[in-house]
């Protein structure tokens, strides 16, 4: 039975679309997705894939059967048949790819808009989140209405709903530090369902902030603030990874973000701000006495109080300039003062405190 050419063709086609589709949505290309805004850039990413597939199987199929069909058949000393082109075929197959370029810019834009920040720069810059993304529509009307727009308000000036977390990045790390408090963490804790919104900014160079899981991902630039806004919906700990060359140890420049129900973050919360009163309490107390700080400094040194006696006499008979006792423990202090830990004794010594050495 000879089947009709256009018969064929279609139902080859139908194959080849439903083959793409297929593997379109069942690709597993991509890790867990664990963030609300995951949804979005797995559905364009999908698409993609399977409008890729698709082309894929047409092209190399016309090449496969290309190869089998006009193959040169054995005692077939002929020419082949002059082919001068095919407008219509190459208006096709021009007309095809443009179209779907344009449609997955448009799609792709959109969606961009839907879940991350236009690389929120300054205090001039727009954040264009579900939320800013009204603010920003209705300062276009206004403006078409002749009024003054209003302002578009930043990812940093979010509803207090919001957990708002101060991002910094440094060679080679990343610091979190806790809105309306003094808490920092080398580890982003955050609870499940919360708007989390991100100020992010850097010390050095560039970094770029990105959790794979999350599908989001935002430039950290020094002097400069970027934002990011996003909604953890799975528990867990996911990497944090620094996507932006950085230096020679950029690819250890990793940490995590950890997913947890709101009992176990606001438990986590509390004993970090317990540990935080704890040594600012420990470092009060050892500034408020200056005499037990100083002789622990000089222990560290390998030196007793009564090394100052011995050390002013000497210096007094071999001309050598030292502070007097007074002074070295205003010194002595000044030391404790420039940090907060129990680490102040074991600074390396200054040119006063090597001076009580010699």
């Amino acid at each position: 039975m000879n089947v009709p050419p256009s018969i064929t063709t279609l139902l080859i086609g139908i194959l080849l679309t439903l083959a793409s589709l297929w593997f379109g949505q069942h690709n597993n290309l991509l890790p867990t997705a664990a963030s609300v805004e995951a949804a979005n850039i797995d559905r364009l990413f999908n698409v993609m894939v399977a409008i890729a597939t698709g082309l894929f199987l047409l092209v190399q199929g016309a090449l496969l059967y290309s190869l089998f069909a006009f193959r040169k058949r054995k005692g077939d000393e002929s020419d082949a048949k002059p082919v001068h082109g095919n407008v219509p075929l190459e208006l096709v197959w021009t007309a095809i790819p443009s179209v779907i370029v344009l449609w997955l810019a448009i799609y792709s834009f959109d969606v961009y808009k839907s879940v991350n920040s236009f690389s929120n720069l300054g205090n001039t810059s727009m954040a264009h989140t579900h939320h800013a993304a009204v603010v920003a529509d209705a300062s276009t009307d206004s403006a078409l209405e002749g009024e003054a727009p209003a302002a578009v308000t930043l990812v940093a000036d979010a509803p207090s709903e919001n957990l708002v977390i101060d991002v910094t990045g440094l060679q080679y790390a990343w610091l979190f530090n806790y809105a309306d408090s003094d808490i920092v963490s080398g580890e982003l804790h955050v609870p499940i369902h919360q708007p989390v919104a991100l100020n992010i900014s850097a010390k050095d160079v560039i970094h770029s902030f990105w959790v794979p899981e999350f599908r989001l991902k935002q430039d950290a630039i020094p002097g400069q603030e970027t934002h990011l806004r996003f909604v953890p919906n799975r528990l867990g700990s996911y990497p944090i990874i620094c996507a932006e060359l950085c230096g020679a140890y950029h690819g250890a420049m990793k940490t995590k973000v950890i997913v947890q129900t709101p009992e176990d973050y606001q438990a986590w919360f509390q004993s970090r701000q317990v540990a935080l009163q704890a040594d600012q309490q420990e470092a009060a107390q050892r500034l408020s006495q200056p005499g037990e700080v100083m002789e622990a400094h000089l222990a560290s040194m390998g030196l007793q109080p009564e090394a100052l006696t011995q050390a002013a006499t000497q210096a007094h008979q071999s001309h050598l300039t030292i502070p007097e006792p007074s002074e070295l423990s205003e010194h002595v202090n000044s030391h404790a003062a420039l940090a907060t830990a129990p680490t102040i004794l074991n600074h390396a010594p200054c040119h006063t405190c090597s001076g009580i050495r010699q």
